[in-house]
């Protein structure tokens, strides 16, 4: 044994010592150059500076030629000599000199306009060159805090609980900070995988940033962070329609590597267009893309960042075939006082552009997760990484993570339970009336929270059936250490002053915790409660609040029910979504006990019964019913995950169906009905030219031996001045006129963002961003019993706003003009989804 240990010891003696270069990159003046290029050449091996210009590299024993790149800088090349110690070489560059020789211009021309003619020309062959590929691709995300207010919407920010999150007094620090591995597989045309070797998130948890950022600037339209920072996405330099978006200039050329590289100005010709503005550099003769750096900013298309930039170095993979050898994204934005910035860097290596792949490779896995991501130490981080941390990088990931740590490691203990409680303040009772409850209970076995939702603003409500009310609303969570689901408890109170009714029912839900994506819950309810005849709840009971008051208009219809309900809900891994409930209700007839308001105190207001049904009678009675919704999308593409699998959506539309079923004796159920409804429902990024959504509907009654009013078919209509529900409502059509128990009806929803596009051309709303959106919304039932309004509109007013004007065609009562007030743009689109 001693003979063979002593023989590995040579052989480990011979092998040749690894000694690691290090340097900075800086300009002349010694003003760092972040995320510059050093590649060792003949090879594949390199590094990328940090954003303070830094770099490490790790080499055998040998001698080398380093070439250091940045965009707009004259590469730079340096002979060193590798052996046992370890070395600093810095580089200090030049600004790239350009040479502006006599060049032949056509009919005046500037010599640009030929140089981006011949490249565009070549836009197909390049983007077309390879078929298929697979690339390692290193990513790096991260964001920081530049400033934070002092106070939010009037609420005081406390800035001393910012220090766990490692942001200083002056709201300066790391927000997110990850670093990942990502292979990717790529064949023509579209098929695309992702396999995620590692990935790290400073603090833990979460999946870091995993997605690499392919910004091909060969493609027309150019997609930035997957179309979320503009979903018309930016019209490329090299689309072929550029000539009509851009204005391009010779700035000069030099040479590199023996060839000729043309530096190409280039200039939007309009503002408020999802354009770029910087340079190109392309390769004189061969007509390709050798470095960029473009950015676009809030005149050009940003709804929600101020600037985002994008700088690539291009790299010869093979012979003659040249692909993106690192890629920055940055970006700023500052909005309500606070102020962020951050850079996105991907560095592909390993490019293989004949990998064979195997019959079935490429299948709905979009993007794999291996089982050991997240389990690789510090060492391994240390050799992976292209490009060596900042010293605030390097402070920020040990200290989130070792409070991660700290966190879990005493989460059970009792020291840390007693901790916990003394530091919870006591219940003061001016919360119940504002700001709210919440307290933390502590066991070895779970976590239990109480929450008390104030009863400023939204606790005290207004109705003609109630008068004023006093709502309560409560909430226990119970989260068990050791188990993965986790029990909630929900009860609602209250309290009419003007009929004397008490209203009360609670709701528990079981639902596991470790897979909040699928929304699995089984959930029991019951108790008495107040509801609308239309289920669907198209009236807000604080808009209709208003219009009580202050127009003397009850829109919200009302009845009473003691009830029990089961229900549960699925979301399974391959996106088929089941929805199942049985409900029993005991229905009770109420009516208005006010006619209080502010103004008209001499009109009466109608009664609470639904006055278009007001030849059907409703009665107390008991019904008994059960429903089963089921939807899916097919074409479902997937993330794989260690444990479980989520859909992510698919080209195809998602198709539904719901059915509801009567049953009477049971349970002296009156109910006896057989409901049905199918719908389809999509929406679709149609780049330049916006986005289209819709949905498709037809239903009806199998069976209406005996429908009451709840279980009618009810539209959702709005005859109050705001609108809050779109892609599934009429904008002007009363509530109730056209409810019914037909065998069979037709819907149709449908809108056009223009996300810019027309408005573009209206100087007043291209400088205020104000976009235009335009649809109908149509049910027919037979000639007799019809609805058709269009509408038009402006959206994305103060990013939140959509204002439509809408004219309606109707069978009963002819035409209608209205203006609706909505949600709708940068911002208001995304809150509007999740209301």
């Amino acid at each position: 044994m001693k003979p063979f240990c002593l023989f590995l010891f040579c052989l480990s003696a011979l092998k040749p010592f690894a000694a690691t270069v290090t340097g900075t990159v800086a300009d002349e003046k010694g003003t760092p150059l972040p995320f510059a290029s050093i590649s060792v050449k003949g090879t594949n091996k390199g590094a990328i500076a940090n954003s303070t210009g830094k770099y490490s590299l790790s080499l055998d024993e040998g001698t080398y030629v380093l070439q250091c790149r940045h965009v707009g800088y004259k590469t730079e090349e340096k002979t060193v000599r590798v052996n046992n110690t370890n070395l600093v070489v810095d580089f200090r560059l030049s600004e790239q000199e350009l040479k502006m020789e006599e060049v032949l211009i056509k009919r005046g021309e500037d010599p640009a306009l030929e140089i981006m003619r011949k490249t565009i020309a070549k836009r197909d062959f390049y983007n077309r060159q390879t078929d298929s590929l697979t690339v390692d691709v290193y990513i790096k995300g991260l964001i920081r805090s530049n400033e934070i207010p002092d106070k939010f919407f009037g609420q005081k920010i406390d800035k001393s609980e910012l220090k766990k999150e490692g942001i200083d007094s002056t709201g300066k620090g790391i927000l997110f900070l990850s670093e990942s591995l990502t292979k990717v597989a790529y064949k023509r045309p579209g098929k695309i995988k992702y396999e995620v070797v590692s990935s790290r998130v400073s603090g833990g948890g979460g999946f870091g940033f995993s997605f690499p950022f392919f910004v091909n600037f060969y493609n027309s339209n150019v997609q930035l962070f997957s179309g979320n920072v503009n979903p018309r996405g930016f019209v490329s330099p090299l689309a072929d329609a550029a000539f009509h978006y851009y204005k391009f200039r010779f700035e000069g050329s030099f040479f590199e590597g023996g060839r000729l590289i043309d530096r190409i100005r280039v200039t939007p010709r309009r503002k408020n267009e999802p354009l770029f503005e910087g340079y190109l550099q392309i390769v004189d003769e061969e007509w390709r893309i050798h470095s960029l750096n473009l950015a676009t900013n809030k005149s050009q298309g940003l709804d929600l960042l101020d600037t985002l930039r994008v700088t690539q170095l291009h790299t010869e993979v093979e012979k003659n075939v040249y692909k993106t050898a690192n890629q920055v994204v940055s970006l700023s934005a500052k909005f309500f006082g606070f102020g962020i910035s951050g850079d996105f860097l991907n560095v592909y290596s390993n490019y293989n552009l004949n990998p064979g792949f195997k019959k079935g490779f490429f299948n709905r896995i979009l993007m794999k997760y291996d089982t050991a991501y997240n389990r690789h130490d510090s060492s391994y981080w240390s050799n992976l990484r292209p490009l060596p941390l900042e010293q605030d990088e390097r402070r920020n990931f040990i200290f989130k993570d070792s409070l991660r740590r700290a966190d879990r490691d005493s989460l059970h203990s009792r020291r840390y339970m007693d901790s916990l409680r003394r530091a919870q303040k006591p219940v003061q009772l001016r919360e119940f009336v504002k700001g709210g409850v919440i307290k933390y209970f502590y066991s070895p076995s779970a976590v239990s929270i109480y929450r008390f939702d104030p009863f400023l603003p939204m606790g005290i409500g207004y109705n003609s059936v109630e008068g004023f009310a006093l709502i309560a609303n409560q909430k226990l969570s119970i989260q068990p250490h050791k188990k993965k689901k986790e029990y909630e408890l929900n009860w609602n109170t209250r309290y009419g002053f003007s009929n004397h009714h008490l209203n009360s029912f609670g709701a528990f839900t079981i639902q596991n915790r470790e897979e909040p994506f699928r929304n699995r819950y089984l959930q029991f309810s019951g108790g008495k409660r107040l509801l609308q005849f239309n289920r669907d709840n198209p009236v807000d009971p604080f808009a209709n609040a208003l219009y009580t008051l202050f127009y003397k208009r009850a829109y919200l219809k009302l009845y009473e029910a003691w009830f029990g309900k089961v229900e549960y809900n699925n979301r399974f891994e391959n996106g088929l979504r089941l929805n199942l409930a049985a409900n029993y209700e005991d229905r009770i007839p109420v009516e208005n006990s006010t006619d209080f308001s502010f103004f008209k105190k001499g009109e009466m207001l109608l009664p609470n019964h639904p006055y278009e049904l007001a030849s059907v009678p409703f009665e107390r009675h008991a019904a008994f019913v059960t429903s089963a919704t089921v939807s899916f999308q097919p074409g479902q593409q997937y993330i794989q995950f260690p444990r479980s699998k989520v859909p992510i959506g698919s080209k195809y539309p998602t198709f539904e169906l719901q059915y509801a079923k009567g049953i009477p004796t049971l349970f002296n159920s009156t109910a006896d009905f057989d409901k049905w409804k199918f719908s389809i429902y999509d929406e679709t990024n149609l780049k330049l030219l916006g986005t289209f959504k819709y949905r498709v509907s037809v239903g009806g009654f199998l069976n209406n031996k005996h429908v009451d009013i709840p279980d009618f078919t009810h539209f959702n209509g709005n005859q109050m001045f705001s609108n809050w529900n779109y892609v599934n409502s009429f904008q002007l059509a009363p509530y109730y006129r056209y409810s019914n128990t037909e065998r069979l009806y037709g819907l149709l929803h449908a809108e056009h963002h223009f996300n810019g596009l027309l408005t573009n051309k209206i100087p007043l709303l291209n400088k205020l961003k104000w976009n235009l959106v335009g649809g109908t919304n149509t049910f027919y039932i037979n000639r007799n019993n019809y609805y058709v309004e269009a509408f038009a509109g402006l959206e994305n007013i103060f990013k939140l706003f959509r204002v439509d004007f809408v004219t309606a065609t109707q069978a009963q009562s002819g035409h209608n003009f209205g203006v609706r007030i909505g949600l709708g743009g940068a911002l208001g689109g995304s809150i509007s989804r999740k209301m």
